[in-house]
């Protein structure tokens, strides 16, 4: 990284940003925190709630509306990685942008929208990494539906230069058209993950080329605001990609428990494979669980995640036919001596007619309504990647986000690498490549 950031802001040492102190609280905050200690003298349990009056900054973030559920997970570990830059050198809370109107998330009558993301995650697991809130928490705390300084994450108008790459961040004017219009009263108006109450006070945009901690000396000296709100978050690169700092953030997003349940019982059920049997024992403090490499086994089925829809034209090269797929499944069976597959696919309904007539040794987790309802769109993928964690052997898809997080969690469990890593080839395809093995780091 270079010693001085474009824009004049200094560069971040290897000791963290410079030492500033938190601003004063602003008058919502303060008004915020009265209102919630009084109510609290009639409510004196609530649970999982963080000390209402904060000492330092908030920090919100949200990612391009077409990107699906697991690469804003990735975004998640990045935004992570900054928020704790930030705390070397003042309080910040990260506050967790709620669920809802995803691409892949398409099943009719259900509502999908301003999901906490304890639907999804365990919330004092992600606490044993970094401070995070929920955003119903951040309006009780912060005094109202305010974000005061709202930054847009944008390229450079005139591109990357070939050359030595150099980390830079600069306020810029705006690239492309705001997704963010001012009301009568001058505030801005926006998506808000569907609180439509939620206003920006002011709205900038930042050309960044670098890795994560890179906004911190902006966040750090050149704002006084008390909530800070990054959008397309997903421009930034992570600091260090598959290092301890990527992997604690990783093993920290532990899935719900609700819903490793409803897989688990799923797996005993109808693929005989339990913790027991298939060596996978998990601690529920992640900071606990340090597993060597190679020693789970896995149930005893194949587990697969075939992508489809958009990756069938997108992808074309590297995505089999559905007969391919079914070939190549019909020879792990074979090598690996099992009997039964489960298949995680976004495939259409006639598709996945075809796969039950070619492959009747197929299993697959098909929600009742009700059960879709209870769990989102959102949790049946969690329900299906924790299934397929738990494979004997696994092969993904392509470059798919879906199949990275499966790897990431069978590494976390123990699998060998070899069982792990693998992936459909297309049906042309002469150099079908791997995927890469991002070993675990403790």
């Amino acid at each position: 990284m270079p010693s001085q950031l474009s824009g004049g802001f200094p560069a971040l040492s290897a000791a963290g940003a410079p030492q500033l102190h938190p601003g004063p609280l602003s008058l919502l905050s303060l008004s915020a925190c009265l209102c919630i200690q009084l109510a609290a003298l009639s409510l004196r349990d609530v649970p999982h709630r963080a000390p209402c009056c904060p000492q330092g900054e908030y920090l919100l973030y949200d990612v391009n509306p077409p990107e699906g559920f697991n690469l804003r997970r990735d975004v998640y570990v990045r935004i992570a990685s900054l928020l704790k830059t930030l705390l070397k050198s003042e309080n910040w809370v990260l506050v967790l942008p709620p669920w809802g109107r995803l691409y892949h998330w398409q099943s009719p009558d259900i509502l999908q929208v301003r999901i906490p993301w304890s639907e999804f995650f365990d919330l004092p697991s992600l606490n044993r990494n970094i401070p995070v809130i929920e955003y119903e928490q951040f309006l009780a705390e912060s005094g109202g539906p305010f974000i005061e300084q709202i930054y847009v994450l944008q390229g450079y108008a005139e591109g990357w230069k070939e050359g030595t790459w150099e980390e830079k961040i600069d306020e810029r004017p705006c690239i492309d058209q705001l997704m963010y219009s001012k009301d009568k009263h001058e505030y801005y108006r926006g998506w808000f993950w569907g609180y439509e109450e939620t206003r920006g006070l002011n709205v900038s945009c930042l050309s960044v080329q670098g890795s994560a901690s890179i906004v911190a000396p902006i966040l750090l000296k050149n704002t006084s605001a008390q909530s800070v709100m990054l959008d397309r978050a997903e421009n930034l690169l992570h600091d260090h990609y598959g290092g301890k700092d990527y992997w604690n953030t990783r093993r920290s997003m532990v899935f719900a428990k609700h819903l490793r349940v409803v897989g688990d019982e799923f797996r005993k059920k109808y693929l005989q494979s339990t913790d027991e049997a298939d060596r996978t024992h998990y601690k529920e403090d992640w900071t606990q669980m340090k597993v060597k490499m190679g020693t789970a086994l896995g149930g005893p089925y194949l587990g697969v995640h075939l992508r489809r829809k958009d990756f069938i034209w997108g992808h074309r090269e590297d995505v089999p036919s559905l007969q391919g797929a079914v070939k190549k499944i019909r020879s792990l069976l074979d090598v690996h001596k099992l009997e039964k597959v489960f298949v995680a696919t976004d495939a259409v309904e006639e598709e996945i007619e075809l796969l039950k007539k070619l492959l009747p040794e197929m299993v697959r987790f098909e929600p009742s309504w009700e059960e879709l309802e209870l769990y989102k769109d959102g949790g049946l993928a969690v329900i299906d990647q924790w299934i397929c964690a738990h494979a004997r052997y696994f092969i993904g898809t392509s470059v798919s986000t879906f199949s990275f997080r499966i790897h990431e969690e069978r590494e976390i469990l123990g699998f060998d690498p070899k069982t792990t890593y693998n992936r459909f080839c297309g049906e042309k395809e002469k150099n079908c490549e791997q995927p890469t093995h991002w070993k675990i780091v403790y």
